[in-house]
């Protein structure tokens, strides 16, 4: 990021954090740079204005997956790929890690919101979820907290298992290393497990708080090891890795597309919303894509094939508005069904946590936003590339921990411990309230009275989860939304292992390495779990169906099977069932949530997809483990 670009995001950032602040010193930087910032070599990619009706390849969707599906396909000079996205352009702010979470329910985001269920997200609005997605060039990858986990080898394995073939760990661990660019030396010298030189930068925050440190510790006391969480083994505590370069996001746009803004087979629609994938009736071949950009209906063809890289929610609403998907469900919304497949939009998975674990302190060490955010730290950042702001929203240490539902002799944790030198009420009761759709009422009883307090949170998350969602459509109208049902908590063992999860945190934080830190469980009582005994069993299997957080995981929708799978939506090549000449590649074609935060499986998944697509329009191609680059 330039010093003009930081500059642009201290002048529009801090605005939006503290109100007027003293900026002419920055503008006037910002006006010293400014010609610097024009020949910028990651200046954003430029939209093409004259689409031509037919390409190789039509792209939908420029997320963590899409981006690197185009940046690989168009390595070959004789395809031409069209990239069309329903968003714009990342901003600066998008850039700054502090503010990840102040991009919720922004121009950048498609606003989703579950259907009200009794089974979870009590403590928000309408009893609805917020499922924050990415309508922007990088998609989810612009406004997520950037942590770089692969999952377990056990993950991969087990959908290998369950007939997918290329798909175990050692298949995918190639494609992990392929995107990758280590910058940590430690790691980068574990060649088998890490890589440099890749399109994705990976690094350590350039900035933690003690709690950071003292998060290691306390685990250690707990009886875990310190890890490479994705090296030989997960169960244990680690510093986070992000995908951050120079103190600021590498989100897949900045990685993947804007590398490639000048090659002369790739163009970009922005602002592009597909409504249609244009299907033969009597071939069911998919030879196109009709989307609407500037108000215009527009119509392209692909020659080779239509790939749907829209993300667990897009990719299966289009799939059904296109004549794919149960057909029941399509004949009620009255679409001509092209190909009945009964598991488009079924077995949506996600990762949960418990939102609202905090623990006082009595020393400024956490993560206040007040204290953090201002004009010194604006110009550390800027000249520096580090400081405060390049804070992940507080997140620091992840701990991988085995409750006793889990196989204590194996390395395959349960629970993930997303630990933090801030929490909910950090910011006041503002942006994160906001965020997690918390209402007023209920931050007011629990939290109001530590606003701006020094604290720490631990967010037990649950990995594998057994209960299951869906999606629907609500009508034929592509504009309308989907019913979204995230059926969270509707299987037991969900709650039993959440429960264990939550009791785990208390436990952390009673070590003696964060008991220095005179850290003490904020134990108000939640508002509909008070008439039970606090802390018991009973209390807690309440208390978990309140402040129920996604951590933005939707997965799984469009799941990936063998022929003999009657749910299985695309085949272990990611083609489509029942329709030629279309492919998914996302995160709706895991058939099981990865045990992890699942923006670097995505990725991956878009570095095989990719691959797949070259080996079957390259036949005479020497068939590497993984191709080379053309």
């Amino acid at each position: 990021m330039t010093i003009a670009t930081v500059t642009s995001l201290a002048i529009k950032g801090a605005t939006l954090l503290l109100g007027k602040v003293a900026i002419i010193p920055i503008i006037i930087v910002a006006l010293a740079y400014y010609n610097y910032d024009l020949m910028d070599p990651e200046n954003y990619p430029k939209v093409t204005n004259n689409i031509r009706r037919e390409y190789d390849f039509v792209v939908v969707g420029g997320g963590s997956a899409g981006s690197v599906v185009v940046n690989r396909l168009t390595e070959n000079p004789a395809w031409s790929v069209l990239l069309l996205e329903a968003g714009g352009h990342e901003t600066e702010i998008t850039d700054v890690p502090i503010l990840s979470l102040y991009l919720h329910k922004s121009k950048l985001d498609w606003k989703y919101r579950t259907q009200p269920q009794d089974s979870a997200c009590q403590a928000m609005v309408d009893r609805r979820c917020c499922w924050t997605r990415g309508k922007v060039l990088g998609g989810s990858s612009v406004l997520n907290t950037m942590l770089y986990i692969r999952g377990n080898r056990r993950d991969f394995d087990q959908w290998e298992s369950f007939g997918n073939p290329g798909w175990g760990y050692e298949d995918v661990l190639p494609y992990f290393k392929k995107s990758q660019d280590q910058r940590n030396p430690y790691l980068a010298r574990n060649t088998k497990y890490h890589s440099t030189g890749g399109y994705l930068t990976i690094q350590d925050s350039p900035y933690n708080t003690p709690l950071g440190i003292a998060f290691l510790q306390a685990g250690e006391e707990m009886g875990y090891d310190i890890v490479d969480v994705n090296g030989q083994q997960q169960t244990g505590f680690a510093l986070y890795q992000y995908t951050m370069r120079r103190g600021t996001r590498c989100s897949t746009a900045k990685a993947f597309v804007r590398p490639i803004q000048l090659r002369r087979n790739f163009h970009l629609s922005l602002w592009s919303h597909v409504t249609k994938i244009l299907i033969d009736p009597v071939t069911r071949r998919a030879y196109g894509v009709e989307f609407i950009r500037e108000g215009r209906k527009h119509v392209v063809h692909a020659r080779k094939e239509v790939i749907l890289s829209a993300g667990a929610i897009n990719s299966p609403q289009l799939l059904m508005l296109s004549g794919i998907g149960p057909r029941q469900h399509l004949q009620q919304v009255g679409i001509p069904v092209i190909h009945d497949s009964p598991g488009v939009g079924q077995n949506l998975q996600d990762h949960i946590a418990v939102g609202g674990l905090i623990f006082l302190i009595d020393y400024p060490v956490s993560t206040v936003m007040t204290r953090l955010v201002n004009l010194n730290s604006a110009l550390r950042y800027a000249i520096t590339e580090d400081g405060p702001l390049t804070s992940n929203v507080g997140l620091e240490t992840v701990g991988f921990i085995s409750t006793k539902y889990a196989n204590q002799s194996d390395d395959w944790p349960d629970i993930e411990f997303m630990l933090t030198s801030s929490s909910t009420t950090s910011d006041g009761g503002t942006h994160v309230k906001t965020a997690h759709g918390l209402t007023d009422e209920f931050y007011n009883e629990v939290f109001e009275s530590i606003n701006y307090r020094d604290v720490f949170g631990v967010f037990p998350m649950l990995l594998r989860p057994e209960s299951r969602g869906f999606i629907k459509l609500r009508s034929s109208n592509p504009f309308d939304y989907p019913l979204m049902y995230h059926n969270y908590l509707t299987r037991q063992q969900d709650v039993d292992v959440l429960r264990e999860g939550v009791k785990a945190a208390i436990a952390l934080g009673e070590t003696s390495s964060l008991k220095r830190f005179g850290a003490r469980f904020h134990s108000r009582a939640l508002p509909n779990c008070g008439h039970l005994p606090l802390f018991t069993d009973e209390y807690w299997d309440c208390a978990i169906r309140q402040y129920t957080m996604t951590i933005y995981h939707m997965s799984c929708t469009a799941k990936m099977g063998p022929p003999s799978d009657p749910m299985a939506v695309v085949d272990p090549e990611l083609r489509v069932y029942g329709v030629s000449g279309l492919r998914v590649i996302d995160a709706s074609i895991m058939p099981t949530i990865t045990s992890g935060n699942i923006n670097a499986p995505v990725i991956m998944i878009g570095e095989k997809g990719a691959d797949l697509v070259k080996r079957q329009w390259s036949p005479r191609r020497k068939r590497d483990n993984v191709t080379s680059d053309e």
